[in-house]
């Protein structure tokens, strides 16, 4: 039988909650005020400073001269100018000496101490403007991811001793009564008691097309009751519920650095102390070599470099961009476990495939039961399905739906799985073998036809070392999984299927689906060398499966991707990315989620680094002002984050 289902093994995600991030925006300050309250220190700093200048330059009164004149600058620049020297303290103390805190704080006393006093505080206004709209940003950005999954309602109505009661959802207890009305929420995790009800599950899966349950069938906390009255029994506790987990995971995602992000974290604590003894040198070296040295002009001229220089442009942008890609994901049902993901995907070129469950919908069918002549047909499927009851597999679901519930007085010894093969056991002293016909060869039975000529999956049966016969089995193929591998071919990504059915089953779905590559009859180390080779040529593979049971091939991918994992425990568990509904067609928009969070990534990098560069090189020759230096690091900064917001908005 086919070895279907697969995820990856677990990679060391590291899910420790230190706040790496740069502290920008003083965003611990932040939390829980409004816009205004967030500007306020900027609008009174704004509102002095245009009085200032008017009276500078327009109104020119005597008394605005002197130590008056000084003051009010000082005045106009406490509001925004006092937490960001604060913060510069705050790190030193920490050790981190060359904060970017540091820097503006350099540049704005510098500014004053040379009588720049209107440019001074704008400096430092503008940045400080710069530091909420980037708090806002983050902030806006980690509670979308959280507020699209945190779906589960606080309370809960169960029934007790044959009447509701409204409880905490915290305080359900397993094996309570949900009683769901029309348009509820469902707060837990449970198995559905009613005959049948329909769901919206979009919280889950980003899918708001009506999902009908019928009972006995899981239904999972954050899934909206559409029409009758519906009864739940609570099969999980309210912090164990998916839902839950999942919410922890997309949380922890942010801990998941990617490779990008790491390198401006490194580049960023080399760079700022280059920097500040580049305008050390700026203000001192050309004493040496100028002949008309003016100390002031090229203090100036050192501090425009340091406010040019400040890297808070890339260090906030480019996580924001990989929160935006995490949360682009999470809303269309695709959970990243960490932003080194979303790179990893951007450079795929190999997608290997299960084809059970992934693009198949797993749901099997009997088409025909075909014993020999001396077998009793209704004994021997009583035997096999009591086998196969023995086994999860999606071959053994559609035996017992056709047979119906196992017999549980047949008596079964020695059962044993063959890897790949099917199952064997003992029956009244005789031997049993329900599986492949590769089971039939290495167990010596014979049979007197060609299993190749059935196109359909077929399950062989020996019964007391003979051949009895066979049923088939078709499963069919999910409705957007041949869009699925035409939009993969459009992004410049190869699909290969990869299987443990018999090979003309395979064939013929990969003829329906337009996949070149695809095999069959593979036991598991027939795939993990078929993967070796993909690997071989140099190419980033992603594996795609629906459980666990493929892991040596997982493990060889560069990043796993589960399907189903709503069905699944150990997938949230294991997979680098879970799907949250069976649909294929959310693999190539993964990809392509991966490629456009890293388009913008290296956007920001890029003009980042331009503007920057020729601002640099105007200033240190004495061309660009301090308002030019404001626009190379603000402006950058919230072009930057303005990019990086973008991708919360697209449609995938």
């Amino acid at each position: 039988m086919e070895e279907c289902c697969s995820t990856k093994p677990k990679k060391e995600h590291n899910h420790n909650h230190e706040d790496h991030d740069h502290d920008h925006g003083h965003s611990h300050d932040t939390e829980g005020k409004s816009a205004f309250q967030m500007f306020l220190p900027a609008i009174i700093s704004f509102a002095l400073l245009l009085l200032g200048i008017i009276l500078d330059h327009v109104v020119k009164p005597g008394w605005f001269s002197g130590w008056i004149r000084p003051v009010w600058y000082s005045v106009v620049y406490l509001p925004v100018g006092l937490p960001v020297l604060k913060e510069a303290f705050e790190s030193i103390k920490n050790g981190d000496i060359f904060s970017e805190f540091f820097l503006m704080g350099i540049a704005t006393v510098g500014a004053f101490a040379i009588g720049e006093y209107p440019e001074g505080v704008a400096v430092m206004l503008f940045y400080s403007v710069g530091e909420v709209f980037q708090a806002m940003a983050v902030t806006r950005a980690q509670t979308n991811i959280k507020t699209l999954l945190d779906q589960r309602p606080d309370e809960v109505t169960v029934i007790r001793e044959g009447k509701p009661q409204t409880i905490k959802a915290e305080q359900v207890n397993i094996g309570d009564i949900i009683q769901l009305k029309s348009g509820e929420k469902l707060g837990l995790d449970g198995e559905l008691l009613s005959e049948t009800a329909s769901f919206n599950t979009a919280a889950l899966t980003g899918e708001s097309k009506p999902d009908t349950k019928t009972k006995g069938t899981a239904v999972l906390a954050g899934m909206i009751n559409l029409n009758t009255v519906s009864q739940v029994k609570v099969t999980a506790a309210y912090k164990d519920s998916k839902l839950s987990r999942i919410l922890e995971m997309v949380q922890n995602a942010t801990a998941q650095k990617a490779p990008t992000e790491l390198f401006i974290r490194k580049f960023a604590k080399v760079y700022t102390p280059i920097v500040v003894f580049l305008a050390i040198g700026i203000t001192l070296l050309p004493y040496l070599f100028v002949e008309h040295y003016e100390f002031r002009d090229w203090l100036y001229r050192a501090l425009v470099f340091l406010v040019i220089s400040c890297p808070c442009a890339l260090v906030i942008s480019i996580p924001l961009g990989y929160f935006g890609g995490i949360g682009a994901g999470s809303r269309n049902g695709i959970l990243f476990k960490g932003s080194n993901f979303l790179d990893v995907l951007a450079t795929v070129r190999q997608v290997v495939m299960d084809k059970t469950g992934t693009l198949t919908e797993g749901v099997f069918k009997v088409q025909e039961v075909n014993f020999n002549n001396g077998f009793d047909k209704d004994e021997l499927l009583k035997l096999v399905n009591a086998l196969e009851s023995k086994s999860s597999h999606p071959v053994a679901t559609a035996i017992h739906e056709y047979v119906g519930e196992p017999d549980h007085s047949v008596k079964l010894e020695n059962v044993e799985e063959v890897a790949g093969q099917g199952l064997k056991a003992t029956v009244n002293g005789k031997e049993l073998l329900v599986g492949n016909f590769r089971l039939m060869d290495t167990s010596g039975i014979r049979y007197d036809f060609n299993p190749e000529n059935i196109v359909y999956t077929v399950i062989a049966v020996a019964y007391d070392q003979k051949f009895a016969g066979y049923l088939t089995i078709a499963d069919e193929v999910k409705p957007d999984a041949k869009q699925t591998i035409s939009q993969l071919q459009s992004l410049g990504v190869t699909a290969t299927m990869l299987s443990g059915d018999k090979s003309s089953v395979v064939q013929h779905v990969a003829g329906i689906l337009g996949i070149q590559n695809a095999y069959g009859d593979l036991l598991p180390e027939d795939k993990v060398n078929k993967v070796k080779e993909i690997k071989a040529k140099k190419q980033t593979v992603a594996f795609v499966g629906d459980g666990v049971n493929d892991a040596p091939v997982v493990a060889l991918s560069d990043v796993g991707i589960a399907m189903g994992g709503l069905g699944s425990d150990a997938t949230i568990e294991t997979a680098d990315v879970v799907i949250q509904d069976d649909r294929p067609g959310k693999i190539p928009m993964a990809i392509n989620i991966g490629k456009q969070t890293k388009r913008i990534v290296w956007q920001n990098i890029f003009l980042a680094f331009v503007v920057k560069a020729i601002v640099l090189i105007l200033g240190a020759g004495g061309l660009a002002t301090m308002w030019e230096a404001v626009f190379a690091d603000v402006g950058v900064a919230l072009l930057a984050i303005l990019n990086a917001v973008r991708i919360q908005r697209m449609k995938f």
